[in-house]
C-alpha cells in the first residue's frame, strides 16, 4: 500500500492495518501468548525493540504510547503551548530510552487493560485526523509546530506504520513458536 497523501487514505491505511493487527492478535493461540518474545537467535534483528518488547502487551501498550505522544503534541500546540512531540529530556536520537520507560512504566499493566486502553487511543486518533482538512494534513509549513514535515506524517506513523511494525513483530513471534 503506498503511502497515504490525503485524509482518506491516511484514515482508510489506519482503519485496515488496525484491523489486520486485531485479526492477527485474535487468530494468536495459547502456547504464543504464553511465550516470551525472543528473538536473539535472528541476527538481522539488532533494533532494540526486538530485545525490549517481550510478549503482546508490551507491543500494545508501546502503540497506545505514540498515539498518547500525538493526542498529547497536538492538544498542546492548539492551545498555544510550544511542545515537541517527543517530550523532554528525550529527542529523536534519544527515543529508545522513552520507549524503555514506557515498557518499564506498563509492567504490571494486564493484557486486558492494554487492549482497552489501545482500542480508545486507537479511536481518539482517527478523531483527531478527521478534524483536519487535506491541506492541514499535509501541506509543509501549514502548522509551525510541526517543523519540515507534515502533520499526516505523523498520524501515519502512529497509526498505519506503527501497526505494520507490530504486525511484523507478532508474525516473527508466530514463527518462532513453529507457527505459520
Amino acid at each position: 500500500m503506498p503511502r497515504p497523501t490525503t485524509k482518506t487514505e491516511l484514515l482508510k491505511a489506519a482503519e485496515e492495518n488496525y484491523s489486520k493487527l486485531n485479526k492477527l492478535i485474535a487468530s494468536l493461540t495459547e502456547e504464543q501468548l504464553s511465550t516470551p518474545f525472543d528473538f536473539s537467535g535472528d541476527e538481522k534483528k539488532k533494533e532494540a525493540h526486538w530485545r525490549r518488547d517481550k510478549n503482546l502487551r508490551d507491543v500494545l501498550v508501546h502503540l497506545y504510547e505514540w498515539h498518547t505522544l500525538l493526542l498529547d503534541w497536538v492538544a498542546a500546540n492548539e492551545n498555544g503551548e510550544s511542545k515537541p512531540f517527543i517530550p523532554e529530556p528525550y529527542n529523536w536520537k534519544t527515543y529508545g530510552e522513552m520507549n524503555v520507560e514506557f515498557w518499564k512504566k506498563h509492567q504490571s499493566t494486564s493484557i486486558e487493560t492494554a487492549k482497552e486502553m489501545l482500542e480508545k487511543s486507537h479511536a481518539d486518533t482517527l478523531a483527531l485526523a478527521e478534524k483536519f482538512s487535506d491541506e492541514e494534513l499535509f501541506t509543509k509549513g501549514k502548522f509551525k509546530w510541526v517543523g519540515g514535515s507534515v502533520l499526516g506524517s505523523y498520524f501515519i506513523s502512529v497509526t498505519s506504520s506503527h501497526y505494520d511494525w507490530a504486525m511484523k513483530k507478532l508474525k516473527a513471534h508466530i514463527k518462532n513458536c513453529g507457527g505459520k
